[in-house]
């Protein structure tokens, strides 16, 4: 990690990551860390311009432009303590995101979950969700709004609630430790919640499900206090456990608790490699308020929160 904090924030000049952009600037100025704005532009689109125009492309012209994009996102106001670096890559999107995110390197990667469609520039719900597939550092999801904060603290009167869905795999005590570190920032309460899910097999017919379930029940309530013991109780943790599809279920909780974040855990099928698992993907399409992105790699690390996030929580 470096010892410099650093943010990449990739947008493709759509209004949403203008607003992921507005994010990224109010955390980066918030602890003075350096910020990277990132445009990638498809070889296609490059190699025409070279044969229709009889001119080679010149990346300075798209760093030109993404200067003026930024500065109209943020309303024409520099950043005062942050570094800023507006950078170019050529490629596919994803792939070039996470590169230059290794490179710098980077300790989180603010961008849309949704963007611009079209030949000019890249559709960002797709690249989004192929950088959560991969990635190896917390990726702050944005969705689109016109509502942005101005400043850390309306981002903290905005949030309301934390919302930490877990899976009571060992990857959920990392999420707690999080949503703690951020709970006690934003002095916020925040709601770990684990969603049992009905069970469906030739078998149920011959069980007797009732006590089935409550025994799940109780076993997820049991597990739940143990993640929240480590807590103190003067955050006012909440354990909830809900019953049904674990997306849907998620996302109804978020609406019910005024949820502004969800604090999410980036693994799968360890048998498939890096994948986000279908119920992270799901939440991003369904809930429209901020989610942090956990990637496993962090799991088992000796720090309980990430450099960058370390920074903003305990400042």
């Amino acid at each position: 990690m470096s010892a410099h904090p650093a943010i990449l924030a990739p947008v493709d000049f759509s209004d949403a990551s203008r607003a992921a952009l507005r994010y990224a600037r109010v955390i980066a100025e918030h602890f003075g860390a350096r910020l990277v704005i990132l445009a990638v532009e498809d070889p296609l689109l490059t190699e025409a311009v070279d044969l229709g125009t009889g001119q080679v492309w010149d990346p300075e012209d798209t760093r030109r432009e993404l200067a003026r994009f930024a500065s109209g996102a943020l309303g024409g106001n520099p950043l005062k303590t942050a570094d800023v670096e507006y950078a170019v890559a050529v490629g596919r999107p994803a792939k070039e995101i996470l590169q230059l995110a290794r490179e710098k390197p980077c300790d989180l990667i603010v961008m849309s979950t949704h963007g611009l469609t079209g030949m000019r520039k890249m559709f960002f719900g797709s690249t989004t969700e192929r950088v959560l597939r991969e990635t190896t550092v917390p990726v702050l999801a944005v969705p689109a709004t016109d509502a942005v904060p101005q400043s850390s603290e309306e981002i903290r009167r905005s949030i309301g609630h934390i919302l930490v869905p877990v899976d009571l795999t060992p990857a959920s005590m990392h999420q707690v430790q999080i949503a703690r570190a951020l709970s006690e920032a934003l002095k916020v309460p925040f709601v770990a919640t684990y969603v049992i899910e009905p069970v469906r097999s030739p078998l149920a017919a011959r069980l007797h499900l009732p006590s089935i379930e409550l025994e799940r029940k109780t076993r997820a309530e049991d597990a739940l206090s143990e993640l929240l013991a480590t807590v103190p109780r003067g955050l006012h943790p909440e354990a909830l456990v809900a019953y049904g599809d674990p997306a849907e279920e998620i996302a109804k909780v978020a609406r019910d608790r005024n949820t502004g974040l969800i604090v999410i855990g980036l693994h799968g099928s360890p048998a498939l490699g890096p994948r986000m698992g279908s119920v992270t993907y799901r939440v991003l399409c369904l809930v429209p308020s901020l989610v942090l992105a956990l990637p496993p790699q962090h799991v088992g690390d000796g720090a309980a929160v990430p450099p960058a996030l370390h920074s903003f929580v305990h400042k």
